[in-house]
């Protein structure tokens, strides 16, 4: 792999988020000068200590502004792209995030002459799917390619990590719920780790036969989501019964829901929770791009100690 001059730049939206700091560190580590674009250059601050004076730049950049986001990509070798919400703060966020906003980016960096462009969206990425964000996902890979057809895109499974939004927040609600709720337990995932995400976006950045390509993100298989609960619950030390929702108290849930400011679960949360999230037979992945992936079990356990009663075995996922 080769190693960046140190006059190379990389701007990377999102590079604050969870996954950003991974890549954005690996990219210093190469050389490369990182302009980090978001709404809040202030909380991107501190992956300034990831390299050395001036090589990591936060940038005040809303992806809505045209003249902000051009600035930020002027002069860049290479864009990534890990811009992504899970829930709409207002209408149309994911519309305007995940496709409209994947969309100008692409077509700027093609503008700029940008030599590699990272396009990061999910394995739900479906113009066909129930979810506006399964869809809205799927028409931002398509306007990518679209203005930038040498673009490579990255679709994960659920991320995985010391900061991750999911075996952290499952573990704290069986710290405090006398039950484990189950909603679509049957649904498969395949967890992939985020420092194997980020070695993917750093391997699609400088392989030739990247170039174009579209990749899906795994771990070393498959589990449902039945199974992701009941691991959680055994490497935290919880004895708690893993309990199936009926439809319509998950329904009552997600309207209650809407009256709060963070809701639990939202309708379109409930709809994507209800199809797979695993690599499609046949799909480029990981392996292609010369990654082993790191295993649930090999991780996890290690920052979910602090939820843990006790000590214990390491268990291992059985579903």
């Amino acid at each position: 792999m080769r190693q960046s001059s140190i006059r190379d730049v990389a701007t990377v939206f999102g590079g604050a988020g969870f996954i950003g700091r991974y890549v954005v560190q690996r990219l210093a580590n190469r050389g490369f000068v990182v302009r980090v674009a978001g709404r809040d250059p202030a909380g991107a601050r501190f992956l300034q200590t990831q390299g050395s004076v001036g090589q990591i730049v936060p940038l005040a950049v809303s992806l809505a502004d045209e003249a902000a986001c051009a600035r930020a990509i002027e002069g860049a070798s290479l864009v990534v792209n890990l811009v992504g919400i899970l829930r709409e703060s207002k209408s149309g966020d994911f519309q305007r995030l995940h496709a409209e906003g994947a969309g100008r980016i692409a077509r700027l960096a093609a503008a700029a002459g940008v030599a590699r462009l990272i396009q990061v969206s999910a394995i739900g990425a479906d113009p066909a799917s129930p979810s506006r964000y399964g869809r809205s996902k799927a028409e931002g890979e398509a306007l990518v390619r679209a203005a930038f057809p040498d673009a490579t895109i990255l679709r994960p499974s659920i991320v995985f990590g010391p900061e991750d939004n999911f075996f952290n927040r499952f573990a704290g609600l069986a710290r405090m719920l006398p039950i484990m709720p189950v909603i679509a337990g049957d649904s498969r995932f395949q967890p992939v780790y985020v420092g194997d995400v980020a070695d993917a976006v750093i391997a699609a950045a400088t392989r030739p036969d990247a170039v174009g390509k579209t990749y899906e993100l795994g771990g070393p298989r498959a589990i449902t989501f039945r199974a992701l609960l009941r691991f959680i619950l055994d490497t935290t030390g919880r004895r708690r019964p893993l309990v199936d929702l009926p439809a319509g108290l998950v329904k009552l849930q997600i309207a209650i829901g809407k009256l709060l400011p963070n809701p639990p679960l939202t309708e379109d949360q409930f709809l994507m929770l209800q199809r797979d999230t695993v690599v499609a037979p046949g799909a480029l992945g990981l392996a292609d791009l010369g990654i082993t992936p790191k295993s649930v079990e090999a991780v996890v356990p290690g920052y979910l100690r602090r939820f843990r009663t006790g000590g214990g075995h390491r268990p291992v996922i059985a579903g």
